[in-house]
């Protein structure tokens, strides 16, 4: 992947606010970011708007919306704020995760219908502000809790059956498992759903599903056969680099900042 494709994901500089990670990217000549909804909230979205726009940053995306609440209502006012902050910053895309599976309810299909419901609602609003809402699937080890849609399979025949304004967010780290995962991504640029892509690394082993985290080629993922599919399924788009990691926060920002772009440059 292109260098000049690099946008760094604040999730990866976990303990910095939004305008140091803006400042950090615009240090190091990085020319998009992908901010997540609480550092842009803790100052606000005017401000938000600004430190990005100052910087000389493209939003590559927003994180995130979903987590659809087990009620009638599909959590719609908090993910009506989250297109409408998309649409200021003017994201690329909002990221969605759905939620997990309904309380009390061992049926799955239940979930995945009410999951379904809730995004076509989202899409519905998101149109009308010219947002693509971009559906990311998580790793299976997610499905009871945070996220009910864990496969590309999935996610893509979801997004087929609601139609225009929604498409995919692959990320590497939730992905790279699937022994179907080269097919559906070329299915996926075929139908022309492909709205973003994260990459890390996964760990072997790792201490934590979640918070243990690597830099690209530090883990057991092919990332670069995984980039040059996307490419070639026809995502020209940004590449957003999101870890999360205990170990690796603890790092001086603009080490931090040199690893992710050295391993971008090698790995991706």
């Amino acid at each position: 992947m292109d260098i000049n494709k690099l946008s760094i994901n604040t999730a990866t500089f976990k303990h910095l606010n939004l305008k140091e990670v803006a400042d950090l990217c615009s240090k190091n000549n990085i020319t998009a970011i992908g901010p997540w909804r609480d550092k842009v909230e803790e100052i606000g979205l005017k401000e938000a708007v600004k430190i990005i726009k100052d910087a000389g940053l493209k939003v590559s995306g927003l994180c995130r919306g979903g987590f659809f609440s087990a009620d009638s209502h599909h959590n719609m006012d908090d993910n009506q704020r989250a297109i409408e902050q998309a649409a200021e910053l003017g994201a690329d895309c909002l990221v969605i995760v759905s939620g997990g599976m309904l309380p009390n309810n061992k049926r799955l299909s239940d979930s995945h219908q009410y999951i379904q419901e809730g995004l076509a609602l989202m899409v519905e609003y998101a149109k009308s502000l010219q947002v693509p809402i971009a559906l990311e699937p998580l790793h299976p080890m997610y499905a009871a809790d945070r996220c009910a849609v864990n496969s590309l399979e999935q996610a893509l025949q979801i997004c087929n059956e609601i139609g225009e304004g929604i498409g995919l967010a692959i990320d590497s780290y939730h992905v790279w498992w699937d022994p179907q995962l080269f097919k559906l991504i070329k299915k996926a640029g075929e139908d022309d759903k492909i709205l973003a892509y994260h990459v890390c690394d996964w760990l072997t082993p790792t201490s934590d599903m979640l918070l243990d985290r690597g830099l690209m080629g530090e883990g057991v993922i092919d990332l670069e056969a995984i980039s040059n599919e996307i490419s070639n399924a026809g995502y020209n788009k940004y590449v957003e680099v999101e870890i999360f990691s205990n170990r690796l926060w603890q790092l001086p920002p603009q080490l931090l900042m040199q690893k992710v772009i050295d391993a971008f440059e090698k790995e991706v």
